[in-house]
C-alpha cells in the first residue's frame, strides 16, 4: 500500500513525535507534583531512564505509547507499510523493557508502567482514578505495576 502523503510531509509528521517530555507525561508529573510527590524525570543514572524516578520510594514510572511498545490494546495497529521495519523495531522495543525491568529490579528499584490507552481513547480511565492509582502504588510495597485502559 503507498503512503498517502509525500515523503517531506511524511518526515515532517515523524520528526514531530515525541519521546520525551509528551503531554500525558506531563499530565502525570503536574498532578504527581501537586499531590506533594517530588522526583525527577529522565535520570541518566537510573537504568532505562524513567519518565519519573521517586528515589524516597525507590520507584521508576514509564509513561508508555502503546504503539511504540506494542502493547495489545486498541491503540495499536500494525501499519500496512514497511511492516517488518515496524514489527522488528517494536520488537526490539520490548526486548529492551524486560532487560530494563531486570536491571531496575537487581538495582532495587520498583516498576510502574501507564499505558497511553488508560489516559487517551475509548476504553480511557478518569485522569483521578490513573492518578490515584499511581499514588497508591508508589506508596505502597508491590514491585511492579502496569495502568491500562479499560
Amino acid at each position: 500500500m503507498a503512503d498517502i502523503v509525500s515523503k517531506a510531509k511524511r518526515s515532517q509528521m515523524m520528526a514531530g513525535i515525541k519521546s520525551t517530555n509528551t503531554k500525558l507525561e506531563i499530565l502525570i508529573r503536574r498532578a504527581l507534583f501537586a499531590r506533594g510527590f517530588r522526583f525527577r524525570i529522565h535520570s541518566k543514572t537510573i537504568p532505562g531512564k524513567p519518565d519519573l524516578a521517586l528515589a524516597k520510594y525507590r520507584a521508576a514510572i514509564f509513561v508508555n505509547g502503546c504503539f511504540w511498545h506494542g502493547h495489545n490494546c486498541h491503540l495499536f495497529k500494525v501499519p500496512a507499510t514497511r511492516t517488518d521495519f515496524w514489527l522488528d523495531k517494536i520488537k526490539c522495543n520490548q526486548e529492551r523493557d524486560k532487560v530494563v525491568s531486570r536491571l531496575l529490579t537487581d538495582e532495587g528499584w520498583r516498576k510502574l508502567v501507564i499505558w497511553e490507552c488508560s489516559l487517551r481513547g475509548p476504553g480511557r480511565k478518569s485522569s483521578e482514578a490513573v492518578l490515584d492509582a499511581v499514588s497508591a502504588w508508589i506508596e505502597g510495597s508491590s514491585s511492579s505495576r502496569q495502568i491500562r485502559g479499560k
